[in-house]
């Protein structure tokens, strides 16, 4: 098992950043990929960010290239997002989930959401 505590979202205007971290505990040896999915009111929860054992392998949804990035300190066993120029349309809950080398991509534990809200 492998559970997983995000923080840092809150209310921010459009235009300005926040970072999310997400702190794994368990069976964190296991863990290959981490990465950030978000879903907003009355729309279906979405990919964002992913990133690999490594720190290499990042990818990101085309909605939020250039303005996020995603890092990981394996030490810590933490994931971050870190999100500037931010818009309106970024308003979301967050979620970090993380997959293991044997059901990669398929992710296998997820956190319980940071709220995320930009105002214009």
């Amino acid at each position: 098992q492998v559970q997983l505590v995000e923080s840092g979202g809150g209310l921010v205007q459009a235009g300005g950043s926040l970072r999310l971290s997400c702190a794994a505990s368990g069976r964190t040896f296991s863990i290959y990929l981490m990465g950030w999915f978000r879903q907003a009111p009355g729309k279906e929860r979405e990919f964002v960010a992913r990133i690999s054992r490594s720190g290499g392998g990042t990818r990101y949804a085309d909605s939020v290239k250039g303005r996020f990035t995603i890092s990981r300190d394996n030490a810590k066993n933490t994931v971050y997002l870190q999100m500037n120029s931010l818009r309106p349309e970024d308003t979301a809950v967050y979620y970090c989930a993380v997959a293991s080398e044997a059901t990669s991509p398929a992710y296998d534990y997820w956190g319980q959401g940071t709220q995320v809200t930009v105002s214009s």
